[in-house]
């Protein structure tokens, strides 16, 4: 195994349990550095989370931090949304997919660089 693999597993796997998600790293690992294609690339990081997402899942609910109330729909309106976009990326195909997901990583970005901070905004309101 090299150490640029384990570095991005390792990565992935820590935001991805901190619920930030770790895909843009994996998805990004595996596009630069194995020339996989963006959509495999984006299967890949499917099958990679749904371990991961169980044990974050479980640790989470233990902890009593998940509002099953607003998790429910919020799943129910993601599944809808998973099938919209694989569809949409069957029309997308590789190259426009790998076009917006740079572009969502890029606003992504500049709105954390330049967006403020949230928590400094939230608590002036409640002051």
């Amino acid at each position: 195994m090299n150490i640029a693999a384990l570095l991005a597993g390792l990565f992935s796997g820590i935001i991805g349990g901190m619920g930030m998600g770790g895909g843009a790293v994996l998805i990004i690992y595996l596009s630069l550095f194995t020339d996989t294609p963006q959509l495999k690339a984006q299967g890949i990081n499917l099958l990679f989370f749904i371990p991961i997402g169980l044990l974050a899942l479980i640790i989470y609910a233990f902890k009593k931090q998940i509002k099953w109330k607003t998790v429910i729909p919020l799943a129910l309106y993601g599944l809808l949304g998973a099938i919209a976009g694989v569809l949409l990326t069957d029309v997308l195909g590789n190259t426009y997919t790998a076009k917006a997901f740079g572009a969502l990583l890029l606003i992504m970005g500049l709105k954390e660089i330049f967006g403020g901070n949230r928590k400094t905004v939230e608590n002036k309101r409640k002051k």
